[in-house]
C-alpha cells in the first residue's frame, strides 16, 4: 500500500510547477499530453484491477474505457493517437477527480488484506507503468516545451558538480558463454526473460558515455555532411530532418546553446551527448572506429556495477558530467544508452495470454534496445536487465552513447 501512494505521489509531484494549460497540449504525434497520461495510468488500474477484481466497483466515466485506452486491443478500440491534444474534455479538474476516485477505491481494496493471487503482479505491473509514464511526463513536456520561443523554465537547476569529464578509457568484458535476462525475485517486464545463454566474443567497453565536447568534435569533423559514416536510413533522417547537431542544440553567436527543462543554457562539454537517435549514436561510433555494444555485452557489465547515477527524483532532469571512477561509470541514470541489439524476443520467451499480453510482445519489431536509465527515470524502475526499446530515429528520449570495440 505504502508503494502505491508513493508511486502516485510521484506522479502529483512532477505535475507542481504545471499551469493548466500545459497539461493539455500534444506537440507531437509521438508524444502525449500530461493530462493523458495522468488519465491512462489511473485507467489501467480501474481496467486492469478494479474492474475485475473489487466487487461493486463502480467506473468513473463508463467513456474514459475508450479515451484512455492506448494499444490494448483486447480491451477495446482506442482514441486516435496523434488526435489526443484535442481532448479538451474531459478537463485538467476532471482528470484529477478520476485519479483520486481510482485510488480511494484502490486504497480500499488493498487495505482488505492479503490480494487475490491472480491480482498481487497486476498490481505491480501497474506502478511500474505508472513509473514509465513518469519518465514519459518529463520527456513530452521537455519536447513541448522546446517549442515555445519564450523557452519556459519546468524547474530551476539544480546545483550540478562542476568538472571536466574523466579521461575515457577502456575496460575488458567477460566472454565466452554467458548468462543474461531476469531471474529470481522481485518484479520484470516479461521480455526480461527467461534467461538464457549467449557467447559473446572478447570486447572492451568505454569507461562512461561520450561527452558533449566529443561529439562536438564529431560534427567539427562533418560528421553530418559525411554519407560513408551513416546507414542508409539514417542518412535519409539526416537529410530529411536537416540534422546538423542533437536535439535541443541551438546555434547562437557561434556557441551552441541547449533547451533544458531549466531554461536556455550553453551547452557543457564535460556532460554526455544525449537527444541522439540511434542513427547518429551509430554514425558517431563509426566515426570513433568502435561501435556500439550489443545488449549482453552491456548487461554482462552493468550487473556487476552498482545501480548510481542521475534519476528523476533527483529532481535535474539533465545529465550531469560522469565521476571518476576505477571501472565502467554512469551505467545507471543520466542517458539511456543505445545498444546495437534489435529489440527481439528472447529464445522461448512466450507473451501472456489476454490483454497484459500486449504490453511489450507486440512491440518486436523495427525497435532498437537502450539501457541504463536516464536522469527522468525512476531510481527503483531500473535493473541491469531492463530493456527499453524505440524506433531508430527516435531523439526526444534522453538518449545517448557508450562506445564498445572488440578485443585487440
Amino acid at each position: 500500500m505504502n508503494r502505491y501512494r508513493e508511486v502516485r505521489a510521484t506522479s502529483a509531484w512532477l505535475c507542481e510547477p504545471l499551469e493548466t494549460e500545459d497539461y493539455v497540449v500534444q506537440s507531437m504525434p509521438d508524444a502525449s499530453p500530461v493530462k493523458w497520461h495522468l488519465a491512462h495510468t489511473t485507467w489501467f488500474f480501474e481496467t486492469f484491477v478494479l474492474k475485475p477484481g473489487a466487487p461493486g466497483y463502480q467506473p468513473f466515466d463508463p467513456a474514459f474505457e475508450y479515451l484512455f485506452n492506448s494499444y490494448y486491443n483486447a480491451v477495446g478500440p482506442q482514441f486516435f493517437r496523434p488526435h489526443r491534444g484535442l481532448l479538451t474534455r474531459p478537463t485538467v479538474a476532471a482528470v484529477h477527480r478520476y485519479r483520486v476516485h481510482v485510488d480511494e477505491a484502490m486504497t480500499e481494496f488493498l487495505d482488505r488484506g492479503e490480494l487475490p493471487e491472480a491480482i498481487r503482479p497486476v498490481v505491480e505491473l501497474g506502478l511500474n507503468h505508472e513509473q514509465q509514464h513518469q519518465e514519459l511526463i518529463v520527456t513530452d513536456l521537455k519536447y513541448l516545451f522546446s517549442c515555445n520561443p519564450l523557452r519556459p523554465v519546468y524547474r530551476k537547476a539544480t546545483a550540478a558538480p562542476r568538472c571536466d569529464a574523466p579521461e575515457l578509457r577502456w575496460f575488458p568484458g567477460p566472454h565466452g558463454v554467458v548468462e543474461i535476462g531476469f531471474s529470481g525475485d522481485g518484479f520484470a517486464f516479461d521480455n526480461e526473460s527467461p534467461r538464457h545463454q549467449v557467447f559473446l566474443q572478447p570486447f572492451e567497453i568505454a569507461s562512461r558515455p561520450v561527452t558533449n565536447g566529443e561529439y562536438r568534435a564529431f560534427m567539427a569533423d562533418g560528421g553530418y555532411e559525411r554519407a560513408e559514416l551513416w546507414l542508409s536510413d539514417g542518412w535519409n533522417a539526416v537529410r530529411e530532418g536537416k540534422w546538423k547537431a542533437p536535439l535541443y542544440w541551438e546555434p547562437q553567436d557561434r556557441e551552441w546553446l541547449a533547451v533544458t527543462l531549466a531554461g536556455l543554457r550553453p551547452v557543457s562539454d564535460a556532460e554526455p551527448v544525449c537527444h541522439v537517435s540511434y542513427y547518429e549514436a551509430d554514425a558517431y561510433a563509426r566515426w570513433a572506429g568502435a561501435r556500439l555494444p550489443s545488449e549482453a555485452e552491456w548487461e554482462t557489465i552493468a550487473s556487476l556495477a552498482p545501480r548510481d547515477g542521475n534519476f528523476l527524483e533527483d529532481g535535474r532532469f539533465h545529465p550531469a558530467p560522469a565521476p571518476a571512477t576505477d571501472g565502467p561509470a554512469q551505467l545507471y541514470g543520466d542517458v539511456w544508452e543505445w545498444t546495437g541489439s534489435a529489440y527481439a524476443p528472447y529464445p522461448g520467451f512466450r507473451a501472456a495470454a489476454g490483454a497484459l499480453g500486449e504490453y511489450n510482445a507486440k512491440f518486436m519489431s523495427g525497435q532498437l534496445v537502450l539501457r541504463g536509465g536516464s536522469c527522468a527515470t525512476p531510481r527503483s524502475h531500473i535493473r541491469p536487465t531492463y530493456r527499453n526499446f524505440f524506433p531508430p530515429g527516435a531523439r526526444w528520449q534522453f538518449s545517448g552513447v557508450r562506445l564498445a570495440r572488440d578485443a585487440r
